[in-house]
């Protein structure tokens, strides 16, 4: 199974509005790993790893999150690149930077 790794980092209303928690829940059904935070600029960032199907149905769940209360203006991807190997166990809220 081919693995990859993909940074992200979402615009608009993103904060305090229980979009990380909701990042979580979808990576954590979609058995992926890696970890989110609150910045400083507002936004969300975080980095995911897993399969690429799971990548990108976590993709779309971030463009367009179930959540009401969450307004994306743009979502960035970046630094896509495959992995042999999982860097993390779990996927993680950590603290804002």
């Amino acid at each position: 199974m081919a693995l990859r790794n993909i940074d992200f980092e979402a615009y608009g209303r993103v904060q305090g509005v229980f979009f990380r928690k909701y990042i979580k829940q979808q990576a954590d059904k979609l058995q992926l790993k890696g970890w989110c935070r609150n910045t400083s600029r507002g936004t969300v960032e975080g980095q995911m790893q897993g399969p690429s199907y799971n990548l990108e149905k976590m993709s779309n769940c971030l463009v367009n999150p179930a959540n009401p209360r969450v307004l994306i203006e743009k979502v960035e991807f970046k630094n896509d690149k495959h992995i042999t190997e999982y860097t993390f166990s779990n996927f993680d809220i950590r603290r804002d930077d």
